[in-house]
């Protein structure tokens, strides 16, 4: 997205009340616990927060932006606790979640999500029109299948905006897309090539962040010699967000391209299940991070799920090459 000086304050204005609205609903729930009461419900804090406050003269400014984005982030409050709860009794599955935090205008990324209610569109022109923002400008990645049924803006650390969209597709019609395989193949992740096939195949390891080294010392350089506070550090500050984020994307986009492969010459995939959060204890941790292994299993498993194809893992130490082969055999 491309917003112009206007369009950037009014998001900014967004960003700011959707921030004060959260923070106000996990203030709230803090309250009502350490004073021993009952969490306020939804309808109660939508009441208070959002539409009595909008009466007041601290919160006046609230009513500046769509109600729609004021309501979306008490959701989203009300999600983080629901998970941070279901995370403490064992019902959700993985790392244990910590308590929803207060957000800050200094978090690493900021964003606001508008559903059908805000009545946003797309102009004929190809513009996104968002409600007390006007029709920004985009730059679109692809052609939406169908109607969106919400749109999330997000402003990341190297102050770039995207647009983030929700759609209901066909599972049937998704799969239909895929060829029709038998293949079953395994995945061995390495640091010397990202990943040798169980058929031989092996993928070089691209090493964006080695290869970026050099550019984002300079970057940090320029950083630490800005002083606090000052115009020039801030800038300096985009720079560095921007270097990291070109090596990011850089990485994403070969992770991308790489599942997209295999799963389409695929019907099953079997991996490895590394611990990435154990070897990044050790002298390896940089390669670790770079080759970005997490990221390239969970998009995996993402796309598997979406496109209905079978999924394995295996937790089989070294040598690990020949018992990934044999697990698909």
């Amino acid at each position: 997205m491309y917003p112009d000086a206007a369009q950037q304050a009014a998001l900014a204005r967004a960003f700011g009340c959707a921030r004060v609205v959260f923070n106000d609903a996990v203030r709230a729930r803090e309250d009502a616990r350490k004073a021993g009461r009952p969490f306020p419900a939804a309808g109660e804090l939508s009441r208070k927060l959002i539409t009595e406050a909008k009466q007041t003269k601290t919160r006046s400014w609230l009513g500046e932006v769509s109600a729609v984005v004021l309501q979306q982030s008490l959701r989203d409050a009300e999600t983080a606790y629901r998970n941070f709860f279901a995370s403490l009794s064992g019902v959700r599955k993985g790392p244990k979640l910590g308590a929803p935090r207060f957000k800050s205008r200094k978090d690493a990324a900021q964003s606001v999500r508008f559903t059908a209610n805000a009545r946003w569109n797309i102009t004929d022109g190809g513009r996104l029109s968002l409600p007390k923002i006007g029709a920004v400008k985009v730059k679109w990645s692809c052609t939406l299948p169908t109607t969106p049924t919400s749109v999330t803006v997000i402003k990341d650390a190297a102050d770039r905006f995207f647009a983030s969209f929700v759609i209901d597709t066909d599972p049937a019609a998704d799969q239909a897309r895929m060829p029709e395989t038998d293949r079953t193949i395994g995945i061995d992740l390495g640091l010397t090539h990202f990943a040798v096939l169980s058929d031989g195949t092996k993928i070089d390891s691209p090493r964006f962040l080695r290869r970026a080294e050099k550019k984002l010392k300079k970057a940090h350089k320029e950083l630490s010699r800005k002083q606090k506070g000052s115009k020039n550090r801030a800038k300096a500050r985009v720079r560095v967000a921007r270097a990291h984020a070109k090596v990011a994307d850089a990485r994403r986009e070969f992770h991308h391209q790489l599942s997209t492969r295999l799963i389409s010459e695929n019907q099953g995939i079997a991996v490895e299940d590394l611990s990435v959060a154990g070897l990044a204890r050790t002298r390896l941790a940089k390669s670790v991070h770079d080759a970005g292994w997490s990221s390239f299993v969970k998009g995996r498993s993402c796309s598997l799920d979406f496109l209905g194809s079978e999924r394995q893992t295996s937790a089989l130490g070294q040598p690990c090459q020949p018992r990934v082969a044999a697990a698909v055999q």
